[in-house]
């Protein structure tokens, strides 16, 4: 499975490419970040994110897109434009067809560190572990994207065993006394 991994924001939309397989660890193909300038207006700079996302989707034919949910910053204008870039980076999972995953940012801290409200420090130690990188992904935004890749693949892997145990059982195990 090859999962798009996108922190979205409207400055710096941070993403990482990760493939992952049951019995491997999994694998960075790619990190990085989209940025836009911010002296243009907002319909150009989600314009950018979109071509942005469509082109790496395009490059790398994901399976999945997992992307980070809105977080309630205090400046309700900001939580508003983050969900203008989110709309465009769903737009383009969705019209490729791809998964489409929303991880709110604790749950990713939660799957990648262990601990829902890990720093951005330890969130990129853990993915330079999980990924056995030499150094972290560089900005933080393309190491959170990674993470929320990450975050997809391993929550995939335990719905994959929890599915397998289920059928093994012959019954959902919740169905069972």
């Amino acid at each position: 499975m090859i999962v798009l991994g996108i922190d979205p924001g409207t400055a710096v939309t941070g993403y990482g490419v990760v493939k992952g397989e049951r019995s491997l660890p999994p694998v960075l193909i790619e990190c990085g970040i989209i940025r836009t300038r911010p002296r243009d207006s907002l319909a150009l700079r989600l314009q950018e994110i979109h071509a942005g996302v469509v082109e790496l989707i395009a490059r790398h034919r994901p399976d999945a897109l997992a992307v980070e949910d809105v977080f309630y910053a205090r400046n309700v204008r900001t939580t508003v434009v983050l969900g203008h870039a989110r709309g465009v980076i769903l737009l383009a999972g969705a019209t490729a067809r791809l998964d489409i995953a929303e991880y709110p940012p604790a749950e990713i801290k939660k799957a990648v560190v262990g601990n829902g409200a890990a720093t951005k420090e330890q969130v990129q130690f853990m993915v330079t572990r999980l990924l056995r990188l030499k150094s972290p992904p560089q900005p933080a935004d393309a190491s959170d994207g990674v993470a929320a890749a990450l975050a997809h693949i391993m929550g995939a892997a335990v719905r994959t065993l929890s599915s397998e145990a289920e059928m093994l059982l012959g019954a959902s195990p919740r169905g069972r006394a």
